[in-house]
């Protein structure tokens, strides 16, 4: 192929045309994979804010799991991020607390819960904590509900003030801190909070 200027003559080889033709079909296979797997089964998120210390910090690097949460039940303990239901455009970063069909109660900076099918509350071991600062409620969740707080319970805005979190708005849940460094691991944050009679 040869490109003539005014007074240049500038030629490119087959072997650098292939070279070009390899790069863009590359870059589309790229695109073919990534953004599916970015609209449907991961993305990055990077956190923002005090309301999931000490457990995390902002600048704190996650991939969420978009896809797991649709086919399997969340777990209580789990982290998840989700639209934020007075304004869709934000996302949130909390724990997930009481499930659907749960009865949440708080009270004396306790958290109890009363399962599906229980008739007494269990009080909910937290040793994820950074504080207990918490007004007292009790809410009925729906089968759809999810009762989320943060861990920092002094320092964020959650299912205590702005109620019970409808699934359709849970984004995913995190799957993987990539940063900072020292901190990389899997499914982080995820704890078991034990249930005591």
């Amino acid at each position: 192929m040869k490109f003539r200027g005014k007074n240049k003559q500038v030629s490119t080889s087959p072997k650098e045309e292939n070279f070009f033709i390899e790069i863009i079909k590359f870059a589309l296979l790229a695109a073919i994979i990534v953004i599916p797997f970015r609209m449907f089964i991961a993305e990055p998120y990077i956190v923002q804010g005090e309301s999931m210390s000490p457990t995390f910090e902002t600048g704190h690097y996650l991939i969420i799991n978009k896809f797991a949460h649709k086919f399997s039940d969340i777990e209580r303990g789990f982290v998840v991020i989700f639209r934020y239901p007075n304004d869709p455009s934000r996302f949130f970063i909390k724990r997930v607390i009481a499930l659907p069909g749960e009865t949440i109660r708080i009270q004396d900076r306790k958290v109890f819960i009363k399962t599906v099918g229980s008739s007494d509350f269990a009080e909910l071991n937290e040793t994820y904590l950074n504080n207990t600062i918490q007004n007292d409620l009790e809410e009925d969740l729906a089968d759809d509900e999810y009762f989320v707080m943060g861990d920092n319970r002094g320092n964020s805005s959650d299912s205590r003030s702005w109620g019970p979190l409808n699934e359709t708005f849970i984004k995913g849940q995190t799957i993987l801190r990539l940063f900072p460094l020292d901190l990389i691991g899997i499914t982080p944050g995820k704890e078991d909070p034990l249930l005591i009679k």
